[in-house]
């Protein structure tokens, strides 16, 4: 009988603790940070060559000699630990771009035109910045865009 008691007495506090404590939520913040330097991080690391260019919705580009892959699309994350967001935001649309980077060649293509962030398919267009989604451990990117060969 005594343990009984103390049992609800202990199932009664720890009730009570609970909800005293704050309840714990995921973070996700949505940051804009400048495309210039996620490609110059690319560069200096050494994983993005040159060889094949980034044209950002509303940046002007040569005439497209053919259209290889319409609409392909790209989503990375990447641990956070011990980065700013911006940094981990940097190294997440680093590893798309890498990404991109490998399946224009695969297709032949010689640029990607027309990228956007599409995070949780949903569009974000603009030629400086890009959509991050950074959280408390990792942080994401999504691009979509036309792999193309562009005319010399």
């Amino acid at each position: 009988m005594k343990l009984s008691v103390k049992m609800t007495a202990l199932a009664a506090l720890l009730v009570s603790l609970s909800l005293c404590l704050p309840t714990a939520q995921a973070r996700d913040d949505t940051l804009y940070p400048l495309i210039k330097d996620a490609l110059e991080l690319g560069k200096a690391q050494g994983k993005l060559d040159g060889t094949i260019k980034f044209y950002f919705s509303g940046q002007s580009h040569p005439a497209v000699a053919s259209r290889l892959v319409q609409g392909a699309a790209s989503s990375k994350k990447t641990n956070s630990a011990n980065k700013s967001d911006e940094e981990a935001c940097h190294w997440a649309m680093l590893s798309v771009l890498v990404a991109f980077q490998e399946r224009a060649r695969k297709e032949g293509g010689n640029a990607v035109i027309n990228l956007e962030s599409y995070y949780k398919k949903k569009s974000y267009k603009n030629k400086d910045k890009y959509e991050c989604h950074a959280g408390s451990i990792m942080a994401g990117v999504a691009l979509k865009g036309d792999v193309v060969r562009l005319s010399n």
